[in-house]
């Protein structure tokens, strides 16, 4: 793979980034529903798991895992009651 600008850019971006306490999309996926509920209720789910929080603003692939399994949870909810 050639570093180019862009690639170099990125990387900087994301090493600015880190936090001391991060988590992987494994754990992460792990936590998603938990973190839906919190917000479902209507409740700051980034002041209640903010590692989790983190990793969605920095991971595309969790937060549209995220934000699939929040909109099916969203439709299935009016069902429920």
């Amino acid at each position: 793979m050639k570093l180019t600008k862009d690639i170099l850019r990125k990387l900087i971006q994301a090493v600015a980034m880190t936090v001391p306490e991060e988590i992987g999309c494994d754990e992460c996926f792990d936590k998603l529903s938990e973190f839906a509920e919190v917000k479902l209720a209507g409740k700051s789910p980034e002041k209640a798991m903010p590692i989790v929080a983190d990793h969605l603003r920095k991971c595309g692939e969790c937060r549209e895992e995220y934000e699939a399994l929040l909109a099916a949870l969203k439709d299935l909810k009016p069902r429920l009651n």
